[in-house]
């Protein structure tokens, strides 16, 4: 059964045959009172398998024009060109992770907060040029993801979502939610680059403080409009940009 973009009664999880974990950044409550637009930016996890009626939907009922794929080029390689890009959609590939060898915690450090900090703090070139691709004119509609679409995916998201208004804990919640596909994109896999055990669950939840004290850890005297904001700005976003960014995103 395929979902519904665009209609706020249908709610935002989008029901397609060969991926998980998808869902609209629409219908996020903003702090001035609004909400964010459906249809604008999905997010999911990998895309390798979608069907040919998957395509077609993304393809002609969303209108996807633009696909950031977060994932590492061992995975891209791996795995190999995903069928929306064989049908033609433009793919920007822009891995989050840490160059050369991964950066290890200490024994005191959360693992998964260590390794969202690590996206922002070892390739905030990718990360902007990742959001970046939402102001350009011909970008959107876009989809955004990873390998299972809750952590790096989870981490732009939120960076975006905070940066155009939505509320704190609309932020939190949204990244919690794949907590609901999570068994769903385990039993599919996600990729060849891992090997990941369902009955480990636990090891691969979204604990809803891990994205609390990322964001919290973001907010600077000064960021008056979110930590999102503040971030981008500080890595090089213009404020046209950030306009820009809000105007696509919330109407």
């Amino acid at each position: 059964m395929t979902g519904e973009i665009g209609e706020p009664s249908t709610g935002r999880w989008i029901h397609l045959g060969g991926v998980e974990n998808v869902r609209d950044l629409g219908g996020l409550p903003l702090r001035d009172g609004g909400r964010t637009r459906f249809g604008e930016l999905l997010r999911s996890a990998r895309l390798d398998e979608l069907t040919e009626s998957d395509v077609e939907f993304l393809t002609d009922k969303v209108g996807l024009r633009t696909v950031i794929d977060l994932r590492s080029s061992r995975e891209v390689e791996r795995d190999g060109p995903t069928p929306l890009e064989r049908a033609g959609v433009r793919t920007e590939r822009l891995s989050v992770l840490p160059l050369g060898q991964r950066p290890i915690p200490r024994d005191d450090e959360d693992p998964q907060l260590f390794n969202y900090r690590g996206y922002l703090t070892h390739r905030p070139d990718s990360m902007l040029a990742a959001v970046r691709l939402l102001t350009e004119p011909d970008a959107g509609p876009a989809l955004v993801h990873c390998a299972a679409g809750k952590d790096r995916t989870g981490v732009f998201c939120a960076l975006v979502s905070d940066a155009v208004g939505v509320t704190r804990d609309a932020v939190v919640e949204d990244y919690s939610m794949s907590n609901d596909r999570l068994l769903r994109v385990l039993q599919r896999g996600v990729g060849a680059e891992y090997d990941i055990d369902p009955a480990e669950i636990e090891l691969y939840r979204c604990p809803p403080e891990v994205m609390e004290a990322l964001m919290g850890g973001l907010e600077e005297d000064g960021d008056a409009d979110g930590a999102g904001a503040g971030w981008l700005r500080r890595h090089g976003m213009t404020e046209p940009e950030l306009v820009t960014l809000r105007a696509r995103l919330t109407g």
